[in-house]
């Protein structure tokens, strides 16, 4: 009898020792997070930025103790820039790789199918590029708003007005049906933005178009994609507050390399602005090729995204000097660690870092103080962590409040840059500008 309670205290003391490693074990495994984003495809460029400056912040992030003393494990996957393969990464993400929630989101079409997976699972998501409007707006999410949406579409290619009212009509009733299905999709809404929507992204351009250049006309040109389409048609409304004249808006399908017969269309209307909203490989074309057909209207002006990387001053070489952009950040701005974080990202990579670079280092602290102030891990938690958030980082103040109908979205001033002498120099507004913009410009002479 002694010897079977002596065998059973040493089963017990056994069972207990290993319990107690499992829970350290436990405790000492990484956190795994989910990034989406382009690896490769025509959006690797941007998607390379972004995964360099996670990286570069989760090490940083890990080597301070990380959170609450585990590492952070980032599992980055190629979304290859199409909406189907972002959806299959994000559902491979939470249910293979479980990961305790979703970072990144490059492309508004990529980020808004993701967007719908996890809002599907009520699964934290922060997004931190990914800009057209309808990402954080619940509405869009509910399935009369995907029909909805589908109708909006279809109108760009209707041309018979009887079926055009028809349709409009059918998308007013079902934004109404949409209203009230919202009701059941808002408790597991689980989309956080950090950067601003694209109907915000002219809004520092604005100033400086109504002080400086004071057009009275404009030629909007974007590629037909969901970020196209909705930063043109922000854009008009800007106009139209401005005063300024539309003469032309037209699309571009995705991939086209010959600009040629639609920039000559915009200069046989010769505008005073011509404003693209495009990725890298439009921008540097589209630039190129008006300054092929010489082209001399008062301002070329981007909507940020392909205008800003460096890669669009290699591609586009003298055509890009002295092109105007929008933009979300820039190093000279008076934000804690903004400068630290530009120079440090050129001494690690050999290259120049963006707003695209910043939006991502910030998304990885951001993730981390979440991580460290929710009660655990579980997805309603974090999403109640992510709701609490009220932080300073590189990219500016980060707190997710609800406005024109979106939720959960961060509220940020935009800017201007120009590049000048081959750099991207920030100038406006003017009370932050350290550099003094260029205008009048002479393209025909500065492109010689």
């Amino acid at each position: 009898m002694r010897k079977l309670v002596t065998l059973l205290i040493m089963g017990f003391i056994l069972a207990g020792s290993l319990a107690l490693t499992s829970i350290k074990a436990s405790a000492a495994d990484p956190i795994k997070v989910g990034i989406l984003l382009p690896i490769t495809g025509k959006h690797a460029k941007f998607g390379e930025i972004e995964k360099l400056s996670f990286e570069m912040a989760v090490a940083e992030i890990n080597k301070k103790g990380g959170v609450n003393g585990r590492q952070i494990k980032l599992i980055i996957e190629d979304t290859t820039g199409k909406p189907d393969v972002g959806r299959s990464a994000a559902e491979k993400l939470i249910s293979q790789d479980r990961v305790v929630m979703l970072g990144g989101g490059y492309s508004s079409s990529v980020t808004a199918a993701t967007a719908g997976v996890a809002i599907n699972k009520g699964f934290p998501f922060l997004v931190n590029t990914g800009s057209a409007d309808i990402i954080t707006q619940p509405t869009a999410h509910t399935p009369s708003g995907k029909k909805a949406a589908k109708l909006i579409k279809s109108l760009k290619k209707e041309k018979d007005k009887a079926k055009i009212a028809k349709i409009k009509k059918k998308i007013t009733a079902l934004q109404a049906r949409a209203d009230k299905e919202v009701v059941s999709i808002l408790p597991r809404f689980s989309i956080f933005r950090l950067n601003p929507p694209v109907s915000e992204y002219a809004s520092g351009l604005e100033g400086f178009l109504a002080e400086v250049v004071k057009p009275k006309t404009v030629a909007i040109l974007h590629e037909n994609s969901l970020f196209g389409t909705k930063g043109a048609a922000s854009f008009e409304k800007s106009a139209k507050r401005l005063g300024i004249k539309v003469l032309l808006k037209e699309s571009y399908d995705a991939g086209a390399v010959d600009f040629k017969p639609l920039l000559a269309k915009v200069k046989s209307k010769n505008p005073d602005l011509v404003y693209m909203v495009s990725y890298i490989l439009d921008a540097s074309l589209l630039m190129n090729q008006s300054m092929e057909l010489k082209m001399n209207p008062k301002l070329f002006a981007g909507a940020a995204a392909g205008f800003t990387l460096p890669e669009f001053k290699k591609n586009a070489g003298k055509a890009s000097e002295k092109v105007v952009s929008a933009t979300l950040w820039h190093q000279s701005l008076p934000l804690p660690g903004a400068k630290e974080y530009f120079d440090n990202f050129k001494k690690k990579y050999n290259r120049d870092t963006e707003y695209h670079g910043a939006e991502a280092y910030s998304a990885a602290y951001v993730i981390a103080d979440v991580l460290k102030r929710a009660k655990s891990h579980k997805a309603k938690d974090i999403r109640k962590a992510l709701a609490e958030t009220d932080m300073m980082t590189v990219f500016g103040p980060v707190k997710f409040i609800s406005y024109k109908k979106m939720i959960n979205q961060n509220k940020l001033e935009t800017y201007v840059v120009q590049w000048i002498d081959g750099k991207l120099m920030m100038i406006w507004p003017k009370n932050l500008s350290k550099t003094h913009y260029v205008y009048p410009v002479d393209w025909l002479k500065e492109r010689k």
